[in-house]
């Protein structure tokens, strides 16, 4: 029978019908695997499909018979013929019939003749409908050549589809391995991005913890900024303090560490004092020492630099002193014997450039060519017609006769003399010229010793050791300075050259008094001290010479005073112009009175005057009574004329004084008979 020839193959030589006609088959379709909740599918052979050959079973029955699996199709599975019940039991289970050879045919013959095996199996066969008993039992040719005929149209149809079934198996294939790299990359995503969720949980939780803690150190900030602040040094000051050069940013580096010790040595003295407040004073205390010990270097290296030849102390004293007199200040009040001892340093080493100086200048002025005013000079000198003195290697001068040398009074700004030009001069001078050059020079630095003085140490220092110092800096140099000026006029006669120094030196007092100096006060009255005697002296040797000439006058009689010649008739050779010591004694009083414009009362310039002026009256007076007896009238016009020359001279000076003497002459004017 044909289904003894069904049940005896085991497996068929044939490839599996088309897909498309699956759908005759009785067994329900099956979902496909490749829907969302699926995560994989199953594994193949290299080069295998679920749709090969090897993978179908004999027939029908064994598709029906086929055990569904859960999550693939039933044509993935590979069926093992020895677990399979044998086909024709299982019909005979079916139709109630014993399907043996021995029922169903005569011979062996026979079953050959009437029924051969097909060379082709279809395993997919129509039933139209039927039932497996009634397409078993119905017509055999009917359902041969249905089947034959529909099994070779089969089998064409799966020649004609092959290829394409071959194409459309390496398609799924090579979407398998698209999809199985696409489901690599997704659980390397996905585990990819549990590892981000993991870190950016961690960098959460990070940055929450650190906001946290930048909110307590704010606040602990805010509470204790302000106290750390207040006891703490950077350490870029601590390097500048330590190494770095002298210079406006250490001051303020000072200051800062000035300003945090003085907070220290608060806070030490308090009620409640940090241990850390302890541990930091020792630090401090050693950037202290360490500042004072610089400034030690410095002061002393400026102090050295001001013993250099040729230099100027002035600019020393503005750029590295004033300057940084802060540094002084400060080392006074953190170590009081240093500060003193750098300022005796200091005061040593002023009090030798000042002194040295001033005796090169001194040596300088010395050279000067000075008129040499002696007693030959006076106005009652023994030769009354004289010309200007004339003197070996001195240039022809009149001693009584002020003219230019006023000028050396009305200049507003004095200057001295520079030690080079004073050597090269070859000209001669009044004793007024040297004097000025010096008591200048010597007047300009001891004004600015002390206004430095004043500007250095006044911070530091009481006004009374600022004054110690300057007497200690200045001392030998005003010493040096009297010595000049005693050089200068002990031996001088000249009266105008003298009370020329001594304006001078009055305009020096007022000077200093708009200098606010005061300090050089001692030397200034020293230097009146010294010149008013000398003047008095020297117009009392012109007294004296004229009291002299008048007892010549009474010796040797009247005609010798007038200076007339021993020859001829004395008588008609005397004249009533005025005397030749009327013009000198004219000239000396105008430059007598000019000097004293200004002066006030107190002064001994009067009497001296006063007593000069009666010894120079007495002197016409006599000289008128050599005219003889009988020439009353010719003496009185001889008195006149001399009177009226005097005021004539001194007629344009103005002053209390020169009025005064006016006054005189005028009166002695009108008594001689004069209009």
């Amino acid at each position: 029978m044909w289904l003894d020839k069904l049940s005896g193959h085991s497996t068929p030589s044939v490839s599996p019908p088309s897909p498309h006609k699956w759908s005759y088959s009785p067994a329900p379709k099956r979902p496909s695997q490749l829907g969302p909740g699926v995560t994989a599918r199953p594994g193949y052979g290299p080069r295998t499909s679920s749709l090969g050959l090897g993978s179908r079973p004999n027939s029908s029955t064994a598709s029906l018979q086929s055990p569904r699996l859960p999550n693939g199709s039933s044509l993935r599975q590979q069926i093992t013929l020895s677990d399979v019940v044998d086909p024709l039991r299982t019909l005979e289970s079916i139709v109630g019939k014993n399907l043996s050879p021995e029922d169903a045919g005569s011979s062996d013959a026979d079953k050959g003749s009437s029924l051969e095996k097909p060379e082709r199996l279809e395993l997919d066969i129509d039933f139209n409908g039927l039932s497996l008993h009634d397409f078993a039992n119905g017509p055999l040719e009917a359902n041969r050549e249905r089947s034959y005929s529909f099994n070779s149209q089969t089998a064409e149809e799966y020649e004609t589809e092959k290829d394409r079934f071959e194409d459309l198996h390496r398609s799924i294939l090579a979407c398998d391995d698209v999809l199985e790299s696409v489901q690599t990359s997704l659980t390397s995503f996905q585990k990819d991005l549990g590892t981000v969720s993991a870190e950016i949980e961690t960098l959460q939780f990070r940055s929450t913890a650190i906001n946290k803690r930048l909110e307590n150190r704010k606040l602990v900030e805010n509470l204790l900024g302000p106290a750390v602040e207040e006891v703490s040094i950077a350490p870029a000051v601590i390097k500048v303090v330590s190494e770095g050069p002298i210079d406006p940013n250490w001051i303020h580096a000072l200051e800062i560490l000035d300003k945090r010790s003085k907070a220290v040595e608060a806070k030490m003295r308090g009620p409640q004092m940090a241990s850390s407040v302890s541990d930091l004073k020792p630090l401090l205390d050693d950037l202290r020492n360490k500042a004072i010990e610089r400034i030690r270097d410095f002061f002393v290296s400026q102090i050295k630099a001001l013993r250099s030849p040729n230099v100027n102390a002035q600019i020393i004293q503005q750029q590295s002193f004033i300057k940084y007199k802060d540094l002084y200040v400060y080392l006074a009040r953190h170590h009081s014997q240093l500060a003193e001892e750098i300022g005796q340093a200091y005061i040593n080493t002023m009090r030798w450039y000042y002194l040295s100086n001033f005796n090169r200048y001194k040596l300088a002025l010395d050279r000067i060519s000075v008129f040499n005013v002696d007693k030959s000079d006076a106005i009652g000198a023994d030769s009354i017609q004289r010309v200007p003195t004339v003197k070996a290697s001195q240039p022809p001068h009149d001693p009584l006769l002020v003219g230019r040398r006023m000028d050396i009074l009305r200049r507003s700004n004095q200057s001295a003399l520079p030690s080079y030009l004073a050597e090269e001069d070859k000209q001669t001078y009044y004793l007024e010229t040297p004097f000025i050059h010096f008591n200048v020079a010597l007047l300009d630095n001891a004004t600015s010793e002390y206004s430095f003085l004043m500007n250095f140490f006044s911070t530091s220092t009481a006004f009374s050791i600022i004054s110690r110092y300057f007497s200690s800096i200045f001392a030998p140099t005003f010493a040096l300075g009297q010595e000049f000026s005693k050089s200068l006029s002990e031996n001088s006669e000249d009266c105008l050259g003298l009370l020329l120094c001594i304006r001078l030196n009055q305009q020096f007092a007022f000077e200093l008094q708009r200098r606010k100096t005061p300090i050089a006060d001692a030397y200034i009255n020293w230097t009146n001290m010294l010149l008013w005697p000398r003047f008095q002296l020297a117009m009392d040797m012109h007294s004296e010479s004229v009291k002299r000439l008048t007892s010549s006058v009474s010796a040797r009689g009247p005609a010798s005073a007038l200076g007339l010649g021993n020859s001829g008739d004395v008588a008609s050779k005397q004249s009533t112009a005025p005397h030749v010591l009327t013009q000198r004694f004219g000239q000396f009083l105008q430059g007598i009175l000019t000097l004293s414009e200004d002066t006030g009362d107190d002064e001994p310039v009067g009497n001296s005057l006063a007593r000069l002026r009666g010894e120079v009256e007495a002197f016409l007076i006599k000289v008128g009574k050599g005219f003889g007896s009988g020439k009353e009238r010719k003496r009185e016009r001889f008195l006149a004329n001399n009177y009226s020359l005097v005021l004539t001279i001194i007629g344009d000076i103005g002053g209390k004084l020169a009025g005064e003497v006016r006054e005189h002459f005028e009166a002695l004017k009108e008594r001689a008979g004069g209009t």
